[in-house]
């Protein structure tokens, strides 16, 4: 799978780290809610289709980036670096 970092231009997935689902919302970090907090970093769904996950270019300029891709296929739709609005 080739990854088109905004920066580095397009690489090979080896370059990159997965580190998690970009569709989550955190809770507030005041928050003692132990479901909220539960449900954020141990409940997984297993989407076929259009998703949207958080990489690291951790084999070149180290930045994070938003890629949509298709699970089912592979085929990558947008990247951007994390933090950037679509």
């Amino acid at each position: 799978m080739i990854i088109k970092c905004p920066h580095c231009g397009p690489r090979d997935l080896a370059e990159f780290s997965y580190h998690g689902d970009a569709t989550l919302t955190r809770p507030d970090p005041a928050s003692t809610d132990r479901d909220a907090w539960n449900a954020y970093v141990y409940d997984r769904t297993n989407p076929a289709g259009d998703h949207r996950e958080y990489w690291q270019h951790s084999g070149g300029c180290r930045r994070h980036v938003v890629v949509s891709r298709n699970t089912l296929t592979h085929a990558i739709t947008d990247v951007r670096f994390a933090g950037e609005r679509k």
